[in-house]
């Protein structure tokens, strides 16, 4: 999964810290209540992964699902597996009871974009702002 990690910061020009990775990955392993990481496979080959995080919000009525990485490797990509991926992120969504699933999505990543158009995901007209604590920094 850290290999794969790292294409998906390298695509989207996230800094990526290995061993920051490795802790959110074994935190999220640990807390199942909080989340789920999965890995895509075809045909035995590992073909990407996604990670689902449970949040809270009053403008969606309770819990909801963050997909906060989803990465398909290029080799496997328009084939339908993302397609896939997120109706199986969208049955996890259901089978724990949460009212939306949300994503976020780089403004020139136009495929991704469109498939997520595709799935009836809408386009806010917000911008997605972060302050890092210093704690976390």
């Amino acid at each position: 999964m850290l290999a794969l990690m790292s294409q998906l910061y390298a695509q989207d020009a996230i800094a990526w810290d290995e061993d920051r990775s490795r802790k959110g990955i074994a935190d999220l392993l640990a807390a199942p209540e909080l989340g789920g990481i999965w890995l895509i496979q075809v045909d035995g080959a590992t073909a990407g992964y996604l990670v689902l995080t449970i949040c809270f919000s009053l403008e969606f009525h309770g819990r909801y699902a963050l997909l906060d990485e989803f990465f398909v490797e290029e080799q496997w990509r328009s084939q339908g597996i993302g397609s896939q991926a997120l109706v199986f992120a969208e049955d996890q969504c259901r089978l724990r009871g949460l009212n939306a699933l949300r994503l976020e999505v780089a403004h020139e990543n136009v495929r991704a974009l469109e498939l997520y158009r595709r799935r009836g995901f809408d386009l806010h007209d917000r911008y997605v702002m972060t302050r890092w604590l210093d704690n976390l920094c």
